[in-house]
């Protein structure tokens, strides 16, 4: 399974939403919390293109997005092929 990295903050409903759908699915991921931590807020922004909304989703190398991105393409049936390969 690749590497999925999740940038967020605590008062975030989608962040809150995000971890949940891959907790739900199995999935371990590595969480930054950019209220707190300035340098990984610059690092998540550079990772995407500027995005500065969190969270900021990322499966291996690949920028998925934020929440709705993430279920999008767990409705698609595209995530779980996304994950494993």
């Amino acid at each position: 399974m690749k590497t999925v990295e999740i940038y967020t903050s605590p008062l975030c409903g989608f962040c809150h939403a995000a971890k949940r759908l891959l907790t739900r699915k199995g999935v371990e991921f590595t969480e930054y919390n950019v209220a707190i931590d300035p340098e990984k807020r610059r690092e998540m922004m550079a990772r995407a293109n500027g995005g500065h909304t969190v969270p900021q989703i990322f499966i291996g190398d690949d920028h998925v997005g934020g929440c709705d991105d993430l279920f999008e393409l767990e409705q698609d049936g595209k995530l779980d092929s996304m994950l494993a390969a």
